[in-house]
Order: C-alpha cells, then sequence, then structure tokens
C-alpha cells in the first residue's frame, strides 16, 4: 500500500510541473492592424500564413489547422 501511495504522489507531482510548465508558454497574440483585424477563422489565417504564401508559418509549428485556440486578437 506505501508503495502505491507513493508512486500516485510521484505521478502526481510530474503532472503538475509538466501542467505549470506549458501554462507559462503563451502565443502571440494576433496583431490589431488593418490585416488581421476581421480575423475569425482558420481559413482566414491560411490566406497568408500557408506554405508557399507571403508569411508561411515554421515547419516546427503546431498544427496549422487550428490557430484560433492558442492565437487571440490583440485588444486596444
Amino acid at each position: 500500500m506505501k508503495n502505491t501511495l507513493t508512486f500516485a504522489a510521484f505521478a502526481l507531482a510530474v503532472l503538475l510541473v509538466l501542467f505549470f510548465l506549458s501554462s507559462k508558454r503563451k502565443a502571440p497574440f494576433i496583431p490589431l492592424d488593418d490585416l488581421h483585424k476581421n480575423v475569425t477563422t482558420n481559413a482566414a489565417c491560411a490566406e497568408c500564413h500557408a506554405s508557399g504564401k507571403q508569411a508561411p508559418l515554421k515547419q516546427n509549428h503546431p498544427p496549422k489547422e487550428q490557430c484560433l485556440i492558442c492565437h487571440v486578437l490583440k485588444k486596444t
């Protein structure tokens, strides 16, 4: 029983550390400019940020079809 409690405490500690590490990194805001002020869909982002467009995303960027989950429009 003691080993089970020790393992559970260790697992909880690892999960808490991972949670706090991941919550510190925030995605950049969507700029509040004429190009971005009406962005409301992921498809709108892809018009400029898809591969081969004027501002493509880096290769190591997370899933590229879920922009608005991480990025939000900057408030004034």
